[in-house]
């Protein structure tokens, strides 16, 4: 049974409108097809590619924790022991 959509799904776009470098908009995290495409796409594919975009944002705060993180001097080297 499919289910029926009340409400039309509606535009991610944050109004910053500037791409990354690797082409996805600042703001919304879409690709530039994915924005131009948006008003033709029916729910399914705007669903899927909000899902897109969700997977986009965790990998990019991901990769910001991990470039955040100090690097981890190892305690146990004997570099600074008068012998």
């Amino acid at each position: 049974m499919e289910q029926l959509e009340f409400f039309d799904i509606p535009n991610p776009c944050r109004g910053v409108c500037e791409s990354d470098l690797r082409g996805y908009c600042k703001g919304c995290l879409r690709s530039r097809n994915e924005r131009l495409l948006w008003l033709r796409m029916n729910a399914a594919q705007k669903r899927y590619v909000l899902s897109l975009c969700r997977l986009r944002l965790r990998k990019m705060r991901q990769q910001q924790i991990q470039q955040a993180e100090p690097m981890v001097s190892m305690p146990w080297t004997q570099d600074h022991f008068d012998f």
